[in-house]
């Protein structure tokens, strides 16, 4: 979603690098690609102008700080009134002392209110509550019959009365809470295609019925402006609490997301960044800035691993990575992982540094299944000895795979590199706490160096200088020749 804005703000950032001093001259420059990159993302012209007065000001005012480049402070300004301008810090949830925690989604139709209430039932599941989902959607006959496939699909109860207005259905799933022995009940409410009387008339009533702790705002990121117009009609009905961003994966240029909080007050809790039922994820502020600069968001990235990934499977693979035993079965399991996580351009995203460099990159995930099913044309002991995989052998997995030879050659060329680089890694000692930590404070050149094939200590034996000048010759020797 923030492609275009992080190309941009980068464009800007990058007019200051390097820079001895900053000024009015060399800011001015600077600030009008800032303006440009939030007003293209169609973000607030109010919320626009107000940022870029406080980057600039703040910007001018700053104190130089002895050995570290001016441009760099200009990206902490920027970083910091990003996270500023998104809330500040991560908005949670207000859980009752006594009693269930009633949350009331509200929107208008179509802004995915009722997938939102399973993704959020989902997520509370997964860390231990008891929720209970309300269909009081009873303008839409869809909704209802669409609540109750989520509820089964995640093995959450949905609570309906057939014939019921939706304040005493809201009403009544209290008391059904207790039977469900339910401790949250999310109420998935009906919208309109715009905002009218009878629809605020209907929300407040419910409001009043159940007093719930949570009114989040479910909010389309994809019809931009709108979103800021619409929740303000809706806050002034309603005491909303926070809203759901929808749609965070599409190609919207995120101007919503980036004008709601400062327009409206109102703190953005979650974001679905998918059509799945685990594509829902807390927001927070600070790391959505990172992103939108190209800095990544390893927390993200972290947290998103460890739900998918088993620890004592974790630590098998690593003692294997470690002994350079990795095989084909290890890694068909790692990208079953991998694709468990999400889109592979999001999570290619959240790693600093790759972020700004995915403008209009095209990453396939069908690329996934493509692998898995060469693989999976293999025989067991293919898949754990991958040496022996001959030219007779590739053919008749090309068959099984309906892929091509080439397919099958490209794979098993990339696991081999792949597998390269790890054993240099394990006996070098890279894997496990110690490993960990001096990986870590490897500089980018070492680690390129690594990954390469060229030695750590200046071998002549991987692809040093050496190799390099016998090239050299031997272009020498065949321009002489030609002459």
């Amino acid at each position: 979603m923030f492609e275009s804005i992080t190309e941009s703000l980068s464009k800007a950032v990058r007019t200051v690098l390097g820079k001895a001093k900053l000024s009015e001259d060399n800011l001015a420059e600077a600030m009008k690609e800032v303006r440009l990159a939030l007003l293209e993302a169609d973000v607030n012209t109010k919320v626009t102008t107000a940022f870029v007065d406080r980057v600039k000001d703040l910007a001018l005012g700053m104190e130089v700080i002895p050995g570290v480049d001016p441009g760099q402070q200009f990206v902490k300004i920027v970083y910091d009134e990003l996270v500023r301008l998104l809330g500040g810090e991560a908005a949670g949830i207000d859980w009752a002392e006594r009693g269930p925690t009633i949350v009331m989604l509200c929107g208008l139709q179509g802004s995915g209110k009722t997938t939102t209430a399973g993704k959020i039932a989902r997520r509370w599941k997964a860390e231990g509550k008891h929720p209970l989902l309300v269909a009081a959607d009873v303008q839409r006959p869809a909704a209802i019959e669409q609540l109750r496939v989520l509820g089964a699909q995640i093995e959450v109860p949905v609570f309906t009365q057939a014939g019921a207005n939706p304040v005493s259905i809201c009403r009544n799933s209290v008391n059904a809470a207790k039977l469900h022995n339910a401790d949250v009940i999310i109420l998935d409410t009906a919208g309109r295609l715009h905002v009218d009387a009878e629809l605020m008339d209907e929300l407040d009533a419910i409001r009043e019925a159940t007093k719930p702790q949570e009114i989040l705002f479910v909010c389309d990121a994809m019809i931009g402006q709108s979103a800021v117009d619409t929740a303000n009609e809706f806050r002034r009905r309603l005491p909303l609490t926070g809203a759901v961003m929808t749609k965070m994966d599409s190609d919207a240029r995120g101007g919503a997301a980036l004008s709601l909080r400062e327009s409206t007050g109102v703190p953005i809790k979650f974001v679905a960044t998918g059509e799945k039922l685990d594509a829902l994820e807390e927001f927070y502020p600070d790391r959505m800035a990172g992103r939108i600069l190209g800095m990544g968001d390893v927390v993200s990235l972290v947290e998103r691993a460890q739900s998918v990934i088993d620890e004592k499977e974790a630590k098998a693979l690593q003692d294997k990575l470690a002994k350079n035993q990795f095989n084909l079965d290890d890694f068909l399991n790692q990208l079953a992982s991998i694709r468990k996580m999400g889109s592979l351009k999001d999570i290619l995203g959240m790693i600093p540094g790759l972020g700004g460099q995915l403008k209009g990159v095209d990453i396939d995930d069908s690329q996934f299944k493509r692998i898995e099913a060469v693989i999976q044309s293999m025989t067991r002991e293919e898949r754990q000895n991958p040496e022996i995989i001959d030219a007779r052998r590739r053919q008749r997995i090309a068959r099984g795979s309906g892929k091509t030879l080439k397919d099958v050659n490209d794979l098993l060329k990339q696991f081999t590199e792949m597998r390269k680089i790890t054993g240099r890694m394990g006996r070098l000692g890279l894997f496990g706490g110690a490993g960990q930590q001096a990986l870590e404070s490897m500089s980018p050149g070492t680690l390129s160096s690594l990954a390469s094939g060229r030695s750590l200590y200046g071998s002549k034996k991987a692809g040093s200088k050496a190799q390099q000048k016998k090239k050299e010759k031997k272009k020498d020797k065949k321009k002489k020749r030609r002459r």
